[in-house]
């Protein structure tokens, strides 16, 4: 299936969409003054040691503290306590002080109250590679699963990686067909990068930073072309110079595929992205056969439950539900790729009770979920015909990207009811009559909550204007949200 990459550039963000067949399958955005920071490396000083979590927090300079587990220190890598082969952990306060300087990379950009995640196990990706200057390792990514091609590019690295080089590579799925010129174009590349790195350590003071990933735009280029890709389209001549520029140094194969768009229609009304963008952020996806999706983030994990709603075809009942699940399973691996969602997810298919119907919808699933370059693990159903799966989460969400928490339900996703509120003022201005003894008291709030006190809550608002034995007046404020208002003492 052919891809298509449209990059939307203006001087406060970056969007890239990548489409196939005219369909948005991903997102990404990233904001001037919100830039991600995995992957980027720190000389950091360690402020705090927790034997009792076996944890740190490290100042790299940002707003709050990021942290390190003892796990994640390669000290820890090969480690051996003990006579026997079994790895243990040493401590994290026998590796760390107060006060130390530690270079570390970044692995999870900061999550709502959380600080980023750190690692020492430093790796620095390149176009085919990926650099681990720590591990004399040579891996092959996972997605090349051809047995013989995976020996094959491990033996050629193996012969291209210099004699000198105490570091190891993972091979990058980029790297299937990929030249001997290529593959020592990328060692070089990254040497010579680590190499600049450590001496930028060398002459700096914690914290700061070492190295600064790449520009989205560039991380395209990177990560995201593929043999697949027909196309990349930029709405930007300065950025589409620089990426031509970027791809004749780095990946000199993709330079032609770079083109610069300047038509009059924005670049993403071309391909209904910002429709796209607005239906994400919905709870509710609606699927062709008039079933529907609904998804729910939460802070633990992430639910996607599915209903038939208006669908009705089929033979029978069986054959409606099988249908509406084997459609369901394709767009939910394409929700969960464009809203970026990640951690846990439960999804909650319609019951099945044909197995051989459960067997295809999870064959199903994992088909549409092999296009995701993000690792994803899934389990077959439960006993309560849930499905449950991972998918690593490296970034915020696209909702926690553009969203906030609501001010006027403070997150809790309802509001309190207009007659809720018209009780909730009765009871406030009882509570005041019994400390203060104004001229009159004044209700100022929203026009729903007016409305009822001036209709069906009268007569209340009435008997306690005569048990306080003082006047109770209406105010409408407009600027008011309905759970907002307030009593003015007169």
């Amino acid at each position: 299936m052919t891809e298509d990459i449209l990059i939307n550039v203006t001087p406060f963000e970056t969007r890239v969409a990548l489409t196939a067949q005219g369909v948005v399958q991903e997102l990404h955005i990233e904001r001037s003054i919100q830039r991600g920071h995995v992957g980027n490396l720190y000389l950091g000083r360690v402020a705090r040691v927790l034997p009792g979590m076996q944890s740190a927090f490290v100042d790299i300079g940002q707003e709050r503290a990021a942290f390190i587990h003892v796990a994640d220190l390669r000290q820890n890598r090969h480690a051996r306590i003990g006579h026997g082969d079994h790895p243990q952990q040493t401590p994290i306060e026998k590796l760390l002080f107060e006060g130390q300087p530690l270079l570390v990379q970044v692995i999870k950009d900061p999550l709502g109250t959380k600080g980023a995640r750190l690692s020492t196990h430093i790796s620095i990706a390149g176009r085919m590679l990926v650099y681990l200057p720590h591990e004399p390792h040579i891996g092959i990514s996972q997605r090349i699963g051809d047995e013989a091609e995976r020996n094959a590019l491990r033996e050629r690295l193996l012969a291209l990686k210099p004699e000198d080089e105490p570091g190891g590579f993972i091979v990058r799925t980029q790297a299937e067909g990929a030249s001997d010129e290529e593959l020592a174009a990328d060692i070089a590349y990254l040497r010579t990068l680590w190499a600049n790195i450590q001496a930028r350590v060398r002459q700096a003071a914690a914290p700061s930073p070492a190295y600064i990933e790449l520009t989205l735009a560039q991380r395209v280029l990177r990560d995201m072309v593929t043999p697949d890709t027909a196309s990349i389209t930029v709405d930007s001549r300065t950025v589409t110079q620089e990426l031509v520029e970027w791809a004749q140094r780095y990946t000199p194969s993709v330079t032609d595929r770079i083109h610069h768009y300047s038509g009059n229609r924005p670049l993403f009304d071309m391909a209904n992205v910002d429709e796209e963008i607005a239906r994400a952020l919905s709870r509710r996806v609606e699927l062709k056969s008039g079933g529907y999706l609904i998804i729910d983030q939460t802070e633990a994990l992430t639910t996607v439950d599915v209903n038939t709603g208006g669908f009705v075809g089929g033979r029978n009942f069986d054959d409606t539900i099988f249908k509406t699940n084997l459609e369901a399973a394709v767009a939910i691996a394409r929700q969960l790729r464009l809203r970026n969602l990640g951690g846990i997810i439960v999804l909650d298919f319609i019951d099945m009770d044909d197995a051989g119907h459960q067997a295809s919808v999870l064959a199903e699933l994992n088909k549409a979920l092999a296009r995701d370059r993000t690792r994803t693990t899934v389990s077959g159903f439960s006993q309560l015909g849930l499905v449950e799966m991972t998918r690593k989460r490296t970034r915020d969400s696209l909702a926690h990207q553009l969203c906030e928490p609501c001010p006027t339900c403070e997150s809790r996703g309802t509001v309190r009811t207009p007659r809720t509120l018209c009780y909730e003022i009765l009871r406030e201005i009882l509570r005041e009559a019994r400390q203060f003894d104004p001229r009159e008291f004044r209700i100022v709030a929203a026009q729903p909550v007016i409305d009822l006190f001036l209709e069906e809550e009268s007569q209340h608002l009435a008997m306690l204007g005569d048990f306080i034995g003082k006047p109770i007046s209406l105010e409408v404020e407009v600027g008011y949200s309905q759970e907002h208002y307030d009593i003015v003492l007169l």
